[in-house]
């Protein structure tokens, strides 16, 4: 199914606010309510639309430090890269795991309390990933900008 005008402005004003009521969302999209929540139903359904969730303030919830780790395996093998995806997915403090191309096999974001809480989770957790021959952490000092927005 492709998406038509109407659809976009729906999923854009929903990664804008996923709680507003479907009346609002009718209104700000130029459709009757019982149209509306037709599309998003079909939005949901032909999966455009994968979840709704709440996001947090890492502060708040004592989280402020973001550290991006890159990690070169010892091989390339499917076993290692499944063994590895395995165990990272375990890692409560681990955000985002993304398969890379270039120099590093894998990208993490981590976030923590503080580099003292960096060192706790790099100890008892990154340090004992299955298959890792090298890692390099850099700490973000200050995000510049961030979404959760994709284009549409």
């Amino acid at each position: 199914m492709g998406l038509d005008t109407t659809d976009r402005k729906i999923l854009a004003a929903l990664q804008k606010n996923g709680r507003m009521s479907n009346s609002e969302l009718s209104e700000q999209v130029n459709l009757s309510p019982s149209a509306c929540h037709r599309r998003v139903q079909r939005l949901e359904v032909d999966g455009f639309i994968r979840n709704y969730v709440a996001l947090l303030d890492a502060r708040k919830m004592n989280v402020p430090t973001t550290v991006f780790v890159e990690i070169t395996l010892q091989g390339q093998a499917e076993e290692v890269l499944d063994s590895f995806e395995k165990a990272v997915a375990r890692i409560p403090d681990v955000l985002e795991c993304h398969l890379m191309a270039g120099t590093a096999d894998y990208i993490l974001k981590v976030v923590a309390e503080n580099t003292e809480d960096f060192a706790r989770i790099h100890r008892q957790y990154l340090s004992r990933l299955p298959g890792v021959a090298q890692m390099q952490s850099s700490f973000a000092l200050r995000t510049v900008f961030k979404t959760t927005a994709l284009p549409v």
